[in-house]
């Protein structure tokens, strides 16, 4: 019983450390897809910081258009008034005959603003250059006609500046309104990888927690077949015990039998040799 209780413990042994192989193997796998994890979402926070500094970008330069736009537009509104006068001047002399150069100037505004902002065919772009470039021909003929007229072509002068003014602002607006543009593409792009870095990150998390529960699923078997060997070893250590007790309990009764043998020859007058006397005195026969 012995011998089969030692060969039970020996297996329960060499499975636990199996399990422990096993325990280690899964949380290192664990731990790698935590790694990996913590890496993602590291970046997928760096990458939203990112964007938000983008989105600061933009909103610094949509703000720019918004006042460049303001002030270009209010010297736009200045320009009209002034061509108004010129108008209202035009028709009183009869002047000039025609659109008057403020319906001109909205106008070739007017298709400017298309031509910068709409996707157009190569054909229908040539065709709206040419008509832009008409346009100015005839507001320039009109204009250098009505400048025969000194009052008239001081308020021409005047109106001419706001509008250059209302150009450069104007400039201002694209310039800001492309930089705007950009900054909310890399907004977009940022929060877009963020969204990849996360969902990856995502997926290495239930990864982890996968081979989490693994590992301490054979941790607890481990330690299941480590409380059985344990058993087995108190039984074992008894067993020992035990059978050392009968052994010394055998070997008392022999021990005695033989100096009982000894101590009768010794009453029977036979010769006892030293051994014979120390195994008297040792039992207490002597």
């Amino acid at each position: 019983m012995l011998k089969e209780l030692q060969e039970k413990k020996q297996k329960f042994l060499k499975d636990a450390e199996e399990l422990k192989n096993n325990r280690n193997e899964w949380n290192s796998k664990a731990s790698t897809f935590a790694k990996r994890r913590d890496e993602l979402n590291k970046k997928t926070k760096e990458l939203i910081e990112k964007a938000q500094e983008y989105r600061v970008k933009r909103d610094e330069f949509n703000a720019q258009v918004s006042s460049n736009k303001e002030l270009r537009n209010d010297l736009n509104e200045k320009a009209n008034e002034v061509y108004s006068k010129v108008d209202g001047i035009r028709k009183k002399d009869s002047t000039t005959s025609g659109r008057s150069l403020n319906e001109l100037r909205k106008e070739i505004d007017h298709m400017e603003f298309k031509q910068q902002t709409e996707v157009l065919s190569p054909e229908k772009e040539r065709a709206l250059v040419e008509k832009i470039s008409e346009m100015k021909e005839e507001f320039r003929k009109k204009k250098d006609q009505l400048e025969q007229n000194q009052e008239l072509k001081t308020f021409l002068t005047e109106a001419q500046s706001f509008r250059d003014q209302a150009s450069e602002y104007h400039k201002k607006v694209k310039e800001n309104a492309d930089l705007a543009q950009e900054y909310h593409d890399k907004m977009i792009e940022c929060f877009r990888e963020a969204d990849k870095t996360r969902a990856e990150a995502d997926a290495q998390h239930k990864e982890f927690v996968k081979a989490q529960e693994t590992a301490d699923e054979y941790h607890k078997q481990f330690l299941k077949l480590q409380k059985e060997v344990r058993d087995f070893d108190k039984v074992i250590v008894g067993l020992k015990k035990k059978t050392r007790a009968e052994k010394d309990t055998k070997d008392k009764v022999e021990y005695k039998k033989q100096a009982e043998d000894v101590y009768a020859q010794f009453k029977a007058g036979e010769k006892l040799n030293t051994e014979d006397l120390l195994l008297l005195q040792r039992s207490g026969l002597l």
